[in-house]
């Protein structure tokens, strides 16, 4: 799942990074309105964590912009602890949940979980296509009932095919997905087609289908097969 944090705090977008991190999350983090939106522009993510209080403007001027642009993306707001007009003028305008600040890490990762299952998976925690079965609660990938050896970049990238099915996805795309923030210091995206070649090899090795189709020129699909 890829995450922005829209927060100016620095000792707590610190703490949920580093956090979420650990939990498999790709994290990206924002101090401002501006870097916000300029992020928002450029790139895609599953959820933001959004902060109301920010230093050059208010958190829900962001919301409204998401909302008009961009519908599929989850957004939690990070509230005050007794600021219950923030809460409702948020969940009006399209949040999917709120966290009241002070908060543990650990029932922010359960809610933005809940908010990516609503989302992207139609509710459940569990997502089959083709013979392929994923448990997002266990991070664990099933072919024909054959338990697979996926590193977390490969279980993170299949994911994003499933939830992403019959779209074309370019390799930059991917890779943004995947690394975030880190691919601007990379040289190309060369490292994609060897997860993808990986990710393939493991599926077909446990008698699964080949469902990852290559667009010359394009980059890849992730389809049904005849």
């Amino acid at each position: 799942m890829k995450v922005l944090l829209v927060e100016d705090h620095v000792d707590l977008a610190k703490n949920m990074h580093t956090y979420l991190s650990k939990e498999g999350y790709v994290c990206e983090v924002s101090e401002s309105v501006e870097k916000a939106m300029s992020k928002l522009g450029g790139f895609k993510y599953d959820v933001m964590v959004l902060d109301i209080m920010l230093p050059d403007g208010n958190g829900l001027d962001i919301l409204r912009w998401v909302k008009q642009t961009d519908s599929e993306m989850g957004v939690l707001i990070l509230s005050a602890k007794n600021s219950l007009q923030d809460k409702i003028d948020g969940l009006e305008l399209g949040a999917d949940d709120y966290l009241a600040k002070p908060f543990h890490l650990a029932e922010l990762n359960a809610r933005l979980k809940s908010i990516f299952r609503r989302r992207q998976l139609q509710g459940s925690s569990v997502i089959e296509y083709q013979g392929i079965q994923i448990d997002t609660e266990k991070h664990e990938v099933k072919v024909k009932e054959v338990l697979l050896d996926l590193t977390r970049k490969e279980y993170e990238l299949l994911l994003y095919f499933l939830v992403n099915k019959n779209r074309v996805l370019t390799k930059q795309s991917i890779a943004e997905h995947l690394w975030g923030d880190y691919i601007d210091a990379l040289d190309s995206f060369d490292f994609v087609y060897q997860h993808i070649k990986n990710l393939r090899k493991k599926i077909t090795q446990a008698g699964g289908k080949d469902l990852i189709q290559t667009m010359y020129g394009s980059g890849y699909k992730f389809a049904a097969v005849s």
